[in-house]
C-alpha cells in the first residue's frame, strides 16, 4: 500500500475537507482528490461519503483511519524520541490534567520550566476527561487517582483534600458559622455533584447540602469555584493545594474536609528515555517538594 497516498488519505479523514487537507499538505485540492480516488481504486472500496458539508468517512474509510491514526502516533513517537538530543530539551510536549489543578497549581509555576528550556513547546490540555497515555493522545498526564493501565510510569506526587474556604470581608460580612448547621444562612458555591470531579469532593458537596443551604452557585470546575470566593459571593469548596497561591483565603469550619485524594503524574514506557518528558517531571517534583517544604514550615508556625 502507498504510504503517501496514505498520509494524504489521514490528512482528509482528519480535516473533512479536501481543501483544508491540501492547505495542510501545499497540495491542491485536485491531486489531493486524484490520491483519494487512486487509493480508493486500489483497495476496491469507497473510503468517503461526499456532500455539500464536506467528507464523512464510510465504514471501510473509519477502518483505515484507525489504522492510520495508530500509525500516525507511532510515527510522532518515534520522531520525539529521534528528536530528543542527549543534552537539550525542545519541541512539543503535551501534557493533561484537570481543569483546577490545571489553572490554579501547574500553570502558574511553568514559568520557570521555560526559563530553564526556552525551547520547550507545551501543549497543557486540561478536561476532566481521562486521556489515553498508552494511545498518545497525551505525552504526560497529572491525575487525581492512580492510573490503572499497566504499562505507565508512574510517580506519586502528593495527597490533597477538597476544604471549605471563603474571603475575610465576606466572613465579616455574613458571619463566621460554628458548625455545619450554620451553612444554611450562607451561599455554598462547589462543583455540582453530578458533574465529572474526584469522588471526594463530590461527596462532600452532597454531604453539605443535606444541611438545607439556602443558595448555592454550581460551576463545573475549580476555577470557577474560586472567581465566586474571591469575589465574595459565598463559602466555596476548593482544594487545598491553593491556599499558598492564594493566602488570603481564609479556611471555613476546619474539622470539615473530603476524604484524602492521590495526585499522581504518568507517562507510558515508551517515553522512558525521552528528555523532554524527564526535564518535566523533574520540574514537578522539585516543585512538589518545594511545595510540601513550605506546607511543614507554615504548620510549625
Amino acid at each position: 500500500m502507498d504510504w503517501d497516498k496514505l498520509r494524504i488519505f489521514h490528512a482528509v479523514a482528519d480535516a473533512g475537507s479536501l481543501t483544508h487537507a491540501g492547505e495542510a499538505l501545499h497540495l491542491s485540492q485536485s491531486a489531493v482528490s486524484r490520491q483519494i480516488r487512486a487509493l480508493e481504486e486500489s483497495l476496491g472500496t469507497t473510503l468517503f461519503h461526499r456532500h455539500a458539508r464536506g467528507l464523512i468517512l464510510t465504514e471501510q474509510g473509519e477502518l483505515l483511519f484507525d489504522a492510520t491514526s495508530s500509525m500516525n502516533r507511532r510515527l510522532e513517537t518515534a520522531a520525539a524520541r529521534i528528536r530528543d538530543s542527549e543534552e537539550e530539551v525542545f519541541g512539543e510536549l503535551r501534557v493533561t490534567t484537570t481543569t483546577g489543578f490545571g489553572t490554579l497549581w501547574l500553570a502558574p509555576r511553568l514559568g520557570k520550566l521555560y526559563d530553564k528550556y526556552p525551547d520547550l513547546k507545551i501543549d497543557l490540555m486540561l478536561e476532566e476527561r481521562v486521556l489515553d497515555l498508552p494511545m498518545r493522545e497525551a505525552d504526560v498526564a497529572i491525575r487525581m487517582k492512580e492510573p490503572s493501565q499497566a504499562d505507565l510510569i508512574r510517580r506519586r506526587l502528593m495527597n490533597i483534600r477538597m476544604c471549605l474556604y471563603a474571603t475575610p470581608d465576606y466572613l465579616d460580612r455574613a458571619g463566621r458559622p460554628a458548625g455545619v448547621e450554620d451553612l444554611s444562612h450562607h451561599r455554598l458555591i462547589s462543583q455540582n455533584p453530578t458533574t465529572p470531579q474526584v469522588a471526594a469532593g463530590a461527596a462532600l458537596v452532597e454531604s453539605l447540602l443535606a444541611n438545607d443551604i439556602r443558595s448555592t452557585l454550581t460551576v463545573n470546575n475549580y476555577y470557577g469555584v474560586l472567581q465566586g470566593v474571591v469575589y465574595n459571593l459565598g463559602i466555596g469548596v476548593l482544594p487545598d493545594y491553593l491556599t499558598e497561591d492564594f493566602p488570603t483565603l481564609e479556611r471555613v469550619l476546619p474539622g470539615v474536609e473530603s476524604s484524602e485524594v492521590p495526585v499522581f503524574l504518568a507517562y507510558p514506557e515508551e517515553l522512558r528515555h525521552s528528555k523532554r518528558v524527564a526535564a518535566f517531571r523533574d520540574f514537578v517534583m522539585e516543585e512538589i517538594i518545594a511545595y510540601r517544604k513550605r506546607r511543614v514550615d507554615d504548620a510549625g508556625q
